[in-house]
């Protein structure tokens, strides 16, 4: 199984959810641009987002493995959750 493609899947799947962006779903893919590109994305959004991956993902994420790269595109999130997953 291609992890990487389910992470994907299902980082898009949370950030849809989360910024109340499900109607957008089937347009997003890795390159779909997150900070400064989707308005719902505030710093509120990136906090909740980020507590919805650690509980999905089963890890804490240290503030210091934070930037603003980790959440430049869908697909640089997703990797970063595949990098810190268990």
């Amino acid at each position: 199984m291609d992890t990487t493609a389910s992470t994907l899947d299902e980082v898009k799947a949370l950030v849809a959810t989360t910024l109340g962006i499900s109607g957008r779903l089937d347009s997003m893919d890795a390159s779909t641009g997150l900070l400064g590109s989707l308005p719902e994305l505030d710093s509120m959004a990136v906090v909740e987002l980020l507590t919805v991956i650690e509980e999905r993902f089963g890890f804490e994420i240290d503030d210091a493995d934070m930037s603003a790269d980790v959440f430049e595109t869908v697909g640089t999130l997703a990797a970063f959750v595949d990098a810190n997953r268990p």
